[in-house]
C-alpha cells in the first residue's frame, strides 16, 4: 500500500486536473443524453423524415449506453481503466464530429450509436477512477462533483440545444463536443494515473462473452419496450418487455455457470450494493418526472411563455451546480449511508409538497419544491455513489461503476415512460398538449404523489441497509 499512497501524495497538485478530466467525462455524455431532443423537429425538416425516423437519433445513443455500460466497465477492470477511458473519449469525440457532418439521416444515426459506445465507456469508468486519484476520506466530495456534472448535463441539454440550433444550426449540438473532447483527452492522458498491469493470461481469459451478449440483448429489449411508440404501450412493447424478462432468466443461468461471470451473482448478497442500485433506479425515475411533467405544467397549467418556461426550468441545473460539491463534503463528514437516508427524505418532502401545491401559488409554488428535490438529489447522489464505491475491491470498480450508471439510466428510461403515462392518465386527456390548465395541474399533483410513494419505498430500503450495516460492525 505504501508505494500507492506515496504516488498519490506526489500527484496531489495534479489531482485537481485529474478531477477536471473526470468531470468532463461525466458532463459530455450526460449532456448528449438530452441535447438531441431539442433538435428532433429541426432534424425532421432537414432530412425530410418522419418523427419515428428521427427518434432513432435519440434511441441509438440511449440503446448503446444502456446495453453496453456494464460490459465496458468490466472490460476496463481487465484491460486498464485509464487506457479504455482514453479510447472512449477518442471514440466519443470522433463520433461527435461525424454526427455534425453527417449528410444523411442513417449515417447520423450510425454515428450516434458510436457516440453512445464512447459515452458508455466514459460514464462507466469515470466513477471507478475516483478511487485511484483521491483519498478515501475525500470520496464524497469527488462524487458530489461528478453528481453535479451529471445533473447539469442531463437537465441543461434541452435548453442549450435549443440555443445552439437557433443561433448556429443543428450541426453545432454535436460539433460542440469536439473541442471539449480534445481538451478532455489531453487532461486524461496527462493527469490520470497509469494502469497497473496484471498477468496477461488472466486478463484475456476473464471476459464473459456469453453474459455480455445476453445482457446487451435483454437491456436493448427493455429500453425499446419503454421508448418506442411515443408513450403508447402496444403489443410490440409488451412482446419486448416479455423478451426482456425472459432474457433476465437466461442471463442469471449463464452467470451461474460462467467461470468468470460478467456480474458475479454473489455480489448481490451485499445488502448495501443491492439497496444502492435499487434506490438509484427509483430516484432516477422520480427525477425524470420533473423533466417530463415540468414543461407541460409551466406552459399549460400556469400559461407561461416559452422563454419564461426555459428560465424556470434552468433553476434545476443551477441548484445542482451549487449544491453538488457541498453535498459531497457533508457526506465525507457525516457518513454516506446516513446522508443517503436524509437525501431521500428531502426528495420525498419536495415531491409531497409539489403534489399538494395549488396553482394559485404560481411560479414560486413550483420552484420551491423543485429546489428542495434537486438539492436533496445532489446529496443522495453523492452519498449513494460513495456508499457503493468506498469498500469494493479494486478489480471490481469498473463493473460496479457500470452497474451504478446502468441503474440510473434504467430509472431515466422508466421514468420517461411510466411517469409520463401516469401524468397523461391523471390529466384525463388524449392529447396533453391541448389539455385544460386544471387537468394539467391535476396530472402534476397525482404524478408527484406517486413519486413521493416511490421515494418512501427507497427510504425503507435505505433504512434496512443501514440497520444491517450497524448490526455487522
Amino acid at each position: 500500500m505504501k508505494p500507492i499512497i506515496a504516488k498519490r501524495s506526489e500527484r496531489t497538485p495534479s489531482v485537481r486536473w485529474a478531477l477536471a478530466s473526470l468531470s468532463l467525462s461525466m458532463l459530455m455524455p450526460s449532456l448528449d443524453t438530452s441535447i438531441a431532443n431539442a433538435g428532433l423537429p429541426t432534424l425532421a425538416q432537414a432530412f425530410t423524415a418522419s418523427f419515428q425516423s428521427v427518434q432513432w437519433i435519440v434511441l441509438a445513443y440511449l440503446l448503446a449506453i444502456t446495453t453496453l455500460i456494464v460490459s465496458v466497465g468490466r472490460l476496463g477492470d481487465i484491460m486498464g481503466r485509464r487506457r479504455l477511458l482514453l479510447v472512449g473519449i477518442c471514440l466519443f469525440t470522433v463520433a461527435s464530429l461525424l454526427c455534425g457532418v453527417a449528410p444523411t439521416l442513417w449515417l447520423l444515426i450510425a454515428a450516434r450509436a458510436a457516440q453512445g459506445l464512447g459515452a458508455a465507456i466514459m460514464m462507466a469508468l469515470t466513477v471507478a477512477l475516483v478511487g485511484e486519484i483521491v483519498p478515501k476520506e475525500k470520496t464524497g466530495s469527488a462524487m458530489g462533483l461528478l453528481g453535479t456534472m451529471s445533473a447539469i448535463g442531463t437537465t441543461l441539454g434541452p435548453s442549450l440545444g435549443g440555443l445552439l440550433i437557433a443561433g448556429f444550426g443543428w450541426r453545432t449540438i454535436f460539433l460542440v463536443n469536439v473541442p471539449l473532447g480534445i481538451l478532455n483527452f489531453l487532461l486524461a492522458y496527462r493527469y490520470l494515473p497509469v494502469d497497473r498491469r496484471g498477468p496477461k493470461s488472466d486478463r484475456r481469459g476473464s471476459f464473459d462473452h456469453v453474459g455480455t451478449l445476453l445482457l446487451a440483448l435483454t437491456l436493448a429489449a427493455y429500453a425499446l419496450a419503454m421508448t418506442i411508440g411515443r408513450g403508447s404501450f402496444g403489443p410490440l412493447n409488451m412482446a419486448l418487455l416479455l423478451a426482456a424478462v425472459f432474457g433476465v432468466g437466461l442471463f442469471v443461468l449463464a452467470e451461474a455457470k460462467a467461470a468468470s461471470p460478467l456480474i458475479p451473482l454473489a455480489m448481490f448478497r451485499n445488502p448495501v450494493l443491492s439497496a444502492s442500485l435499487v434506490m438509484s433506479t427509483l430516484v432516477s425515475t422520480v427525477m425524470m418526472a420533473t423533466l417530463v411533467v415540468g414543461p407541460f405544467y409551466l406552459s399549460r397549467g400556469l400559461g407561461l411563455e416559452t422563454a419564461l418556461v426555459g428560465l424556470v426550468l434552468s433553476v434545476g441545473p443551477l441548484v445542482a451546480a451549487l449544491t453538488g460539491v457541498p453535498a459531497g463534503r457533508i457526506v465525507d463528514r457525516f457518513g454516506a449511508q446516513r446522508m443517503t437516508i436524509i437525501g431521500l427524505v428531502g426528495i420525498a418532502i419536495g415531491s409531497s409538497v409539489l403534489s399538494m401545491m395549488p396553482t394559485r401559488f404560481g411560479i414560486p409554488g413550483y420552484i420551491a419544491p423543485i429546489v428542495i428535490i434537486t438539492a436533496n438529489y445532489a446529496l443522495f447522489q453523492a452519498a449513494n455513489n460513495t456508499a457503493i464505491m468506498m469498500d469494493i475491491s479494486p478489480d471490481q470498480r469498473g463493473v460496479i461503476s457500470g452497474m451504478l450508471s446502468l441503474s440510473r439510466n434504467l430509472g431515466l428510461i422508466t421514468g420517461a415512460s411510466a411517469m409520463g403515462a401516469v401524468f397523461a392518465i391523471a390529466s384525463a386527456t388524449i392529447d396533453i398538449t391541448t389539455a385544460r390548465p386544471d387537468a394539467v395541474a391535476t396530472g402534476l399533483r397525482i404524478t408527484f404523489a406517486v413519486a413521493a410513494i416511490l421515494i418512501v419505498v427507497a427510504i425503507a430500503i435505505a433504512i434496512g441497509a443501514y440497520r444491517h450495516t450497524l448490526r455487522n460492525r
